[in-house]
This record gives C-alpha cells, sequence and structure tokens, in this order.
C-alpha cells in the first residue's frame, strides 16, 4: 500500500480530524505535506457531507443537509518544483470505499463502510437538474456488494460501480480566485433572488481553510470560492469516468500546485443529474504525480484541465437510448439549446420508466446513481439540438425494451421521502 499522506479518522468530524483538510478554495491554504515528483501515495477521504446523511428510511437529512459545509477536502498535497504554467500530472492508481475496520459494524454510520447514498436535494437547497419537475428532497441508501450495488430505496436495479472522485484539482491563483468572484457574482446579480441561486457567493460560515492561522483564515473565507462548480483548476467537476488508471493534467497556478481530492462517488450517471446525484461515499485514492515544465503553454492547457481516462467502466453490452431536443414542454422553440435537449431526454426517460413500475423519484435516483451516457448528438441543425441517454438495460431485473407484450409493471414501493 502506498504511504499515507493524508488520513482520515472515519469516525471522527472534519474539523476534528488530526489533520485538517479545507472546503474552500483559496491559494493561501497551506500545504498538508509536500511530495516529489514521480511519488506515489494514498489520501483518505471524508464523504462530501461529513456523515450528516444517514442509512435510514428517511429524506429529512437530506431535506435539512447545510451546504455551507461541503466539500471536505482532503489536502492540499504540494509537490515540489511545481510553478504556475506547469501542467501537473496525476494519476488515479486506485480508489475505493472505506476499508472495514474495528470502528464501525460494515452497515454502520460511515457512507463508504458497506453503503453509499444518493439524494434529490431541495429546490430551496440547492435543487438538481430537473428541481422544476422534482422541487422535494428524497433519498436512496445503496447497499455495497463487492463492486455491485442495490438499494431497498430502488428495488430491482443491481449496478456496477464506477468508482471515481469526483473533485480533484489545483489550488487557483489571487488573479485567478478573483476573476472566479468577479464573473460568478455579475451573474448572480442578473436575477439576485433566484431559487436555487445562480451561483454561491463565498461563505465565512463554516469555512474550513485548513491549517491557516485563525487571523488570516477569517480574512480569507471573505473571498475564498466555494467548491461548488467545476472551474479553471478542475474542481468539481462529477466526471465518471474518472476511474482507477486514469491520468489527469492539471494547470498549476500556483508554486507546489496544491491538489486536493474528495467527493468520492461508488457510482455516477452522466451529469450527475440529481445534483447530489453519485452514490457518495468516504474512502481512499493512491495517486501518483509529475510535472511537465511549461506544460500549460506547451499544450494550450490553460483554461481547462485535459485527461485520458481509466478502462474499468462496467462492460454493459446493451443500451436503450432516450433522445432529447431543444423545445420546451410548452412548446416553445429554443435554438440549439443542448441543455434543454439533454433535460427533455432525462424526463422521456423518467416517464418511460414509471411504465414499470418506479415512482418518477426512483426513475430520477436510477439515472443520477446508474452509469447512465449522456451525449449531445447534434448541435448543429438549426433550430433543435439533439441530446441522447443511454441507460443500460442489464441493470434491471426486468427486460425494459419495448415489445408486443408491453411493459411488466412490479410494485417497487417508494424511495426515502421527508416527514413533510
Amino acid at each position: 500500500m502506498p504511504e499515507i499522506v493524508f488520513g482520515v479518522d472515519q469516525s471522527r468530524p472534519f474539523r476534528e480530524q488530526k489533520t485538517l483538510g479545507h472546503n474552500r478554495w483559496h491559494p493561501d491554504v497551506p500545504p498538508v505535506t509536500v511530495v516529489k515528483p514521480g511519488a506515489e501515495f494514498r489520501i483518505e477521504c471524508r464523504e462530501w457531507f461529513d456523515g450528516t446523511i444517514g442509512d435510514n428510511d428517511s429524506a429529512d437529512d437530506v431535506r435539512d443537509a447545510d451546504l455551507t459545509m461541503v466539500h471536505q477536502l482532503s489536502g492540499p498535497i504540494g509537490v515540489e518544483g511545481a510553478r504556475p504554467g506547469d501542467l501537473l500530472i496525476v494519476d488515479i492508481l486506485d480508489v475505493g470505499a472505506c476499508p472495514q475496520d474495528d470502528t464501525f459494524a460494515v452497515t454502520g454510520p460511515v457512507a463508504g463502510q458497506g453503503w453509499g447514498y444518493t439524494g434529490l436535494f431541495a429546490r430551496e437547497n440547492g435543487g438538481g437538474f430537473l428541481t422544476d419537475h422534482f422541487p422535494g428532497a428524497y433519498k436512496a441508501v445503496w447497499d455495497f456488494h463487492g463492486q455491485r450495488a442495490t438499494s431497498r430505496h430502488v428495488p430491482g436495479v443491481e449496478l456496477t460501480g464506477m468508482i471515481h472522485p469526483g473533485l480533484m484539482g489545483t489550488a487557483p491563483s489571487a488573479r485567478l480566485l478573483a476573476e472566479w468572484n468577479a464573473r460568478e457574482g455579475a451573474l448572480r446579480a442578473t436575477d439576485p433572488n433566484r431559487v436555487p441561486p445562480l451561483s454561491l457567493p463565498p461563505e465565512p460560515i463554516a469555512a474550513v481553510l485548513g491549517s491557516m492561522d485563525a487571523a488570516r483564515a477569517a480574512e480569507a473565507a471573505r473571498e475564498a470560492a466555494r467548491t461548488a462548480p467545476p472551474r479553471e483548476n478542475g474542481g468539481n467537476q462529477d466526471i465518471k469516468n474518472l476511474t482507477a488508471g486514469s491520468r489527469i493534467f492539471y494547470p498549476v497556478f500556483v508554486d507546489g500546485a496544491k491538489l486536493s481530492v474528495g467527493d468520492l462517488h461508488f457510482c455516477q450517471g452522466d451529469g450527475e443529474i440529481t445534483f447530489c446525484g453519485a452514490i457518495e461515499m468516504g474512502g481512499f485514492i493512491d495517486l501518483r504525480v509529475d510535472v511537465i515544465k511549461g506544460g500549460m503553454e506547451t499544450y494550450g492547457v490553460t483554461t481547462n484541465p485535459i485527461f485520458m481516462p481509466g478502462r474499468s467502466a462496467p462492460q454493459y453490452g446493451e443500451y436503450l437510448t432516450f433522445t432529447g431536443f431543444s423545445v420546451t414542454e410548452d412548446g416553445e422553440q429554443r435554438y440549439l439549446d443542448s441543455t434543454l435537449a439533454y433535460r427533455r431526454a432525462c424526463l422521456n426517460a423518467i416517464t418511460y420508466l414509471t411504465k414499470f413500475g418506479y415512482t418518477p423519484e426512483q426513475a430520477y435516483l436510477i439515472l443520477g446513481a446508474a452509469p447512465i451516457e449522456g451525449r449531445f448528438s447534434g448541435v448543429v441543425d438549426i433550430p433543435n439540438a439533439c441530446a441522447t441517454l443511454y441507460l443500460p438495460t442489464e441493470i434491471f431485473d426486468v427486460d425494459i425494451r419495448p415489445s408486443a407484450a408491453g411493459p411488466v409493471r412490479v410494485d417497487r414501493g417508494q424511495c426515502a421521502t421527508t416527514s413533510d
């Protein structure tokens, strides 16, 4: 096993860890350690809501989840010799759920030790891709069986995981941080009262900035960026294909690069459409790092990471594919709106799955957690963009393909709901 450079006690909250991570992006967060190029090491991670979402049959914890606390990031890890303008090479050697130990039973309270969860967040608390249709909070708990997962809240589905980090990235420079705050603030100003908001402003409440001294941390928290969106440094990209074997090339904006990681997922569909759409868990990730000097300019990788995906994706052989176009449900034509097209594809898939006995909420949870493939299939044929959603048929216990016999409808109960 590689050396653990960031250890986590899964029985303790994020703020009580021996080594303190961070939950905001800021260039001055000190590295917890510095490794040499070529080093291989292990980082342990808390799940993104720090154990506040439980293995139970209520979605009250999702409804009441405090977004000011996320994400719980392990790091930063400094890389010796990395300088602004370089590219940081990060190889994912392995990634997995929390190993079982004597602290908890395998179905104990820590997400990642035998189980994980998927949540539909309420509109007032982050929402999701389809929040106009699903404004409330719901949840599904998934039990892990090796590489597979099943859920008592979404019966009749067994999926093979694509374990990956939802969030990994380098620290921004002071200039880049200022750009983020300026452009996201300008967006919020266009509709300041929107629910959910158009972006999340810096929030000192619940900010954790590693081992930064208290006075400096209080000042930095007023400008430190929230970790919710992906940005030029990588961040919360939620790319399901960043599995073991992947190689990522991150732009370096500060000395040492300051690499951080968190938000581990057992599995996820393209788009993580439920916002908490992956199967969330705590766990570990093994990495190897190296540096390409001056790589940002040499390869033109100046504004976003690029990556080579791993080869450990589930071997599904058959998909049922749903299409969507850039026309609203009210019949309004939009011009090449790919986001709208994918939303319509998702809604079409949800409607279809209800014919087999799933509630709309269960179907939505399936699309967030299962390794669906989302694609922009046509973006040039005016006025309609075409998006497609590929749903693996083998994850279901009934044949969901259309046939003359009609759909096999089975009562699938209900996912976890809120007390209200």
